[in-house]
């Protein structure tokens, strides 16, 4: 695996792990601004950063694992229920050493 995508990955990660953790599983949602604030400063901050959280994002979209809902001008996400083994499944994958 490509140390990119190793990145992206584990942003991934710490998303779905944030998602858990506010239990925003279906109609439950949160503002993606809000979700992502959860990430280190070094990821948000840096331009490699953004786009490795913009990919993140997608790829979980693509899995079907998150949601996305505009909701009050803003983009709101939450965790797919029906995906709910999936979604731990992927946790459980990655290897959580060094993000950056």
């Amino acid at each position: 695996m490509e140390e990119s995508d190793k990145k992206i990955k584990l942003i991934a990660k710490l998303i779905l792990e944030r998602l858990i953790g506010l239990d925003k599983w279906g109609g439950a949602h949160s503002e993606l601004k809000k979700v992502l604030k959860s990430l280190p400063n070094y990821i948000r901050d840096s331009n490699k950063g953004k786009k490795h959280i913009n990919k993140a994002t997608k790829l979980l979209v693509n899995y079907n694992l998150l949601y996305i809902k505009p909701s009050t001008g803003e983009l709101h996400v939450s965790l797919n229920p029906r995906m709910k083994k999936e979604i731990y499944e992927f946790i459980d994958e990655i290897d959580n050493d060094k993000l950056y």
